[in-house]
């Protein structure tokens, strides 16, 4: 079993902003934690080689992901299919909090903008 343990004395997720590359914990995923309030915050596009997964907590986010384009919400989960284009921005006032995994070890990006 390994523990990651975030930096700082913070005893919850508040303002929680990192990537974990799996590998140095022996896992076969990869973890990108979001936490902000910053209307238009979010990666410009991408894509990977292997799926991600957007856990979204709270707030809400537009999405483009191929050719389609959706407002997603806390409680929702977005699967992104392999080397299929994506990025999101925030929307909206409260802060956004989502859990984004990565279905490999190491974090592999394409930036296509």
């Amino acid at each position: 079993m390994s523990i990651y343990q975030r930096t700082g004395d913070q005893p919850d997720d508040l303002g929680w902003n990192e990537s974990i590359e799996g590998v140095a914990l022996g896992s076969e995923v990869s973890v990108i934690l979001m936490h902000t309030s910053r209307p238009g915050a979010g990666p410009r596009l991408h894509r990977h080689p292997y799926s991600e997964t957007f856990v979204v907590r709270r707030g809400r986010a537009m999405f483009t992901v191929g050719d389609e384009r959706l407002e997603a919400h806390g409680g929702q989960v977005l699967v992104v299919p392999a080397l299929t284009p994506h990025k999101f921005e925030v929307i909206g006032g409260e802060p956004f909090v989502s859990t984004n995994i990565h279905a490999n070890p190491t974090f592999e990006t394409e930036w296509l903008e």
